[in-house]
């Protein structure tokens, strides 16, 4: 008995180095990062050690006048918030139809959603972008934050798995007692579905805010830059400001750290509860 309990102390602290190893090694690059941000220019390149010899915020200041960094942040700030709320809106009512509802074609339509997540993004650009000149959609926001609103494909499955496995019972239930399929869907699948909401509301967080190449090709008013942008402006001809430029990163991190921290128990009890692999 207490070899069996020692082999098995041993194999868990044996998975948990591989697990320490692993988070290391993702942890790494963002060691550099931060500790960048916080070097004087002259030693970033002299010092190979990961810590500063000498501590500087200077370069967090460099990073905030070298860009218009409070209307690049409003920019993206406000496609964030229209594209969660694109996607809470449409992308959940399209999974409990195809997940509760019964009607003609259901399943040709869940397979035309799966095939478009087999689709390269690549595919779609130049004639999306010819589709939104023609329509005067480009130079504004509207081509980052309509699409949000038809639903996306990953998340319609995401949400889909996790409505076929709530009892039909309860829509039974509620159904005996009055309840119309709308308040049914309002009522009793929104609330049970807030982990599978959670994820999906980080997914498209992050998405929104790192995303880097549809605000580059549809913008062409610095007015309307986003902060990923606004990073590139950090490469210069004459060479990278590496000091601000890492501590423009720590900036544009931050964001995406914290959201992830707060949500983290919704995150991962919403990917356990969707199946997600």
């Amino acid at each position: 008995m207490a070899s069996t309990s020692r082999r098995y102390l041993g194999k868990r602290a044996g998975y948990h180095a591989i697990l320490v190893l692993i988070a290391v090694g993702f942890l790494f690059p963002f060691a550099i990062m931060l500790f960048t941000a916080f070097k004087d220019p002259q030693d970033i390149f002299q010092s190979p050690q990961l810590l500063p010899r000498t501590w500087t915020v200077d370069n967090f200041g460099d990073a905030v006048r070298s860009m218009p960094y409070l209307r690049y942040v409003g920019n993206t700030l406000v496609l964030v918030v229209l594209n969660v709320l694109g996607t809470l809106l449409s992308c959940p009512l399209v999974a409990y139809a195809l997940a509760k509802l019964r009607w003609r074609g259901r399943d040709g339509v869940f397979l035309s959603v799966l095939a478009t997540m087999m689709l390269p993004p690549q595919i779609t650009f130049i004639p999306l972008y010819l589709l939104w000149n023609e329509v005067g959609g480009v130079g504004t926001f509207l081509p980052l934050v309509i699409p949000q609103f038809f639903g996306t494909g990953f998340y319609i499955f995401l949400l889909r798995q996790f409505f076929t496995g709530i009892p039909d019972s309860l829509r039974e239930a509620a159904r005996l007692d009055g309840a119309s399929e709308l308040r049914i869907y309002l009522q009793i699948m929104l609330p049970l579905a807030k982990p599978a909401l959670a994820t999906v509301a980080v997914f498209q967080f992050v998405a929104t805010w790192t995303d880097f190449l549809l605000p580059l090709i549809y913008l062409n008013d610095d007015s309307k830059y986003t902060l990923s942008i606004g990073l590139y402006s950090f490469f210069g001809e004459h060479g990278v400001q590496w000091g601000p430029l890492m501590a423009a990163c720590v900036f544009f991190t931050a964001p995406a750290v914290i959201v992830f921290m707060i949500m983290q128990r919704y995150f991962v009890r919403g990917i356990a509860i969707t199946g997600m692999k």
